[in-house]
């Protein structure tokens, strides 16, 4: 079957199936060492996929890592260590040097160290990136229960929205799109989010292909249903302003928009930090306001 039609959930189903590994679906892989439990997880970014040559090269580094610490603290880890396998065509040394910049401000961010690496050539550049860090308590996708709450750590629909302003490739932009923009080319995770959920998630992931196909992994949906109320998802004031301005609905970005890295969640308790948008009732499906939803989000191999 043609990778179109199979698509990458459908894919993935199936290496799970011949591999006969549970743990494969999360966001990262549990091992132990020592008597300790550490998280491993790998990402790619690659040009004209996730990014164009005309980005800041400091950007694309920056969000290389990012991507990465985002599976390792959504899974209740820190990230610790990293090793980068660069993708190259015969470009200037510049813009590798201008790349790892951007690789080492994030990983001060995070506090992790980049240990090792490989590079190949190509012709495209691409950040494929390996991490591993230690955790007090692996977390899991698909292992929410009827009474738990559905929470999202922040504003949802930005990085979309900014990807379509540098897609206009404009000659100037109004305040609000340049903080839209930045949003997307560089996605920043707090660290210490972990923290909170090591102690209070019963199940959590990122938002990385977007809130509707997110949902749908991170639930089993035969076996409970999701509620969402559209009026409790957290949206950017620059978000509303960009819908506004080019006549789109905030909520559908929120839904569909790809690439926010910000943490999808469930837990017992309703109070909480972050923002509650839904519950987990007894019965099998995805709802937003009462109507079933459907996955219109990012998936590779679909368009």
């Amino acid at each position: 079957m043609k990778m179109s039609k199979l698509g990458e959930f459908g894919l993935i189903e199936r290496i799970k199936k011949s591999l006969k590994n549970p743990n494969i679906g999360s966001d990262c892989a549990p091992i132990v060492v020592g008597g300790a439990t550490y998280l491993i997880t790998c990402d790619i970014i690659l040009e004209d996929k996730h990014f164009l040559r005309r980005y800041p090269p400091e950007f694309v580094g920056f969000k290389a890592i990012s991507v990465n610490a985002s599976d390792i603290i959504a899974s209740g880890g820190r990230p610790q260590s990293v090793l980068i396998s660069l993708i190259l065509p015969d470009i200037d040394s510049t813009y590798v040097e201008a790349l790892y910049r951007g690789i080492i401000r994030a990983c001060k961010k995070y506090k992790c160290k980049v240990v090792g690496g490989n590079v190949t050539s190509s012709n495209k550049v691409g950040v494929d990136v390996f991490m591993m860090g230690p955790s007090k308590r692996f977390i899991k996708r698909k292992t929410a229960r009827s009474g738990d709450y559905i929470f999202v750590t922040g504003n949802l629909g930005d990085s979309k929205a900014g990807m379509e302003l540098l897609m206009m490739d404009k000659k100037s932009y109004a305040p609000f799109e340049k903080i839209l923009m930045k949003r997307h080319l560089k996605p920043e995770i707090e660290v210490d989010i972990s923290n909170y959920l090591v102690k209070n998630a019963t199940s959590s992931m990122d938002i990385s292909d977007g809130l509707s196909s997110d949902l749908y992994q991170l639930f089993d949906k035969k076996k409970v249903k999701i509620s969402i109320d559209s009026d409790l998802i957290p949206l950017s004031r620059e978000l509303k302003m960009f819908c506004k301005k080019y006549r789109h609905d905030a909520i559908s970005y929120a839904l569909t928009g790809g690439e926010d890295y910000k943490i999808l969640f469930t837990q017992k308790k309703k109070s909480s930090p972050f923002f509650n948008i839904g519950k987990v009732e007894k019965g099998s499906g995805i709802f937003v306001n009462n109507r079933k939803l459907k996955n219109k989000s990012f998936e590779h191999f679909r368009s």
